[in-house]
């Protein structure tokens, strides 16, 4: 793999992990325009590494947050920590059984359905502006939240949808502070991702060539650096009420998608 490559996909990872558009829906799209060829087929591992660098992003934008929610949990008590992450394991259920059940049928989605990523792109743009318009609360994510919250991420499985999006917006139009949604949205991927990862590892699937190494680190790099950026960028996003760009944004993508299937 050429180093500008690993380096561009690395910054696309680390932005479209947090930012409302879309990751999958932009590939699919992508594919379209370029042209299946024209889109590099990157290896199982260089994907892992990438995840792993988004995950370590938002570790270190909420670092202090995760050593407290740890330091709570220790103490072996029904404590607000505790509770937090318990509603983190509950919004992971709805994700984790489309991801065991349905693995097949959603695989079948990502096959260059150009007016299904339009369609999903509009929605993603409708909870955005929605989202943008709730009052701002103080109110903090609550069980039956948090479970209706990981319902969403399992939708946002499909292409078009944005899983950011879709979890703060869900979270925000529940009546949920802007900030604490954002948080919690960020919080709740983390253990998925290390899942992902652990599953990839153990099925035994990723393979290793010392002439890659380089192109690797770049991309570890870029990802995790684009992470923190768009991480930190979304927060203040959200805290501002700016989605509504995002919301546009999705807007005109999804109807030119649309137009393009049926042209």
């Amino acid at each position: 793999m050429e180093i500008i490559d690993a380096i561009i996909l690395g910054i696309i990872q680390g932005l479209t992990e947090f930012l409302p558009v879309s990751s999958s829906g932009h590939l699919e799209l992508g594919k379209a325009i370029l042209g299946d060829n024209s889109v590099p087929k990157e290896s199982l591992l260089f994907t892992v590494v990438l995840h792993f660098a988004t995950a370590l992003s938002t570790i270190v934008i909420f670092r202090k947050d995760i050593l407290l929610l740890l330091k709570g949990v220790l103490k072996l008590e029904w404590n607000e920590d505790l509770q937090f992450v318990s509603k983190i394991a509950l919004s992971m259920l709805p994700a984790v059984v489309v991801g065991v059940f349905f693995e097949e049928e959603l695989e079948q989605l990502f096959n260059g359905n150009i007016l299904l990523v339009g369609c999903m792109l509009i929605i993603t743009a409708v909870l955005l502006f929605l989202a943008d318009k709730a009052k701002d609360t103080q109110k903090k994510v609550s069980f039956s939240n948090a479970f209706i919250i990981g319902v969403s991420q399992a939708v946002a499985m499909l292409p078009g949808i944005s899983r950011s999006g879709a979890t703060i917006s869900t979270s925000v139009l529940l009546g949920n502070d802007k900030t604490k949604a954002a948080r919690f949205s960020f919080l709740m991927v983390v253990p998925l991702i290390f899942g992902k990862i652990a599953k990839d590892l153990l099925g035994g699937e990723l393979s290793y060539d010392s002439s890659n190494f380089t192109a690797l680190s770049v991309g570890f790099i870029a990802a995790f650096v684009a992470g923190l950026f768009a991480c930190t960028w979304m927060i203040a996003i959200v805290k501002k009420s700016k989605l509504s760009y995002f919301a546009i944004y999705c807007a005109i993508v999804g109807i030119v998608a649309i137009i393009w299937s049926l042209v």
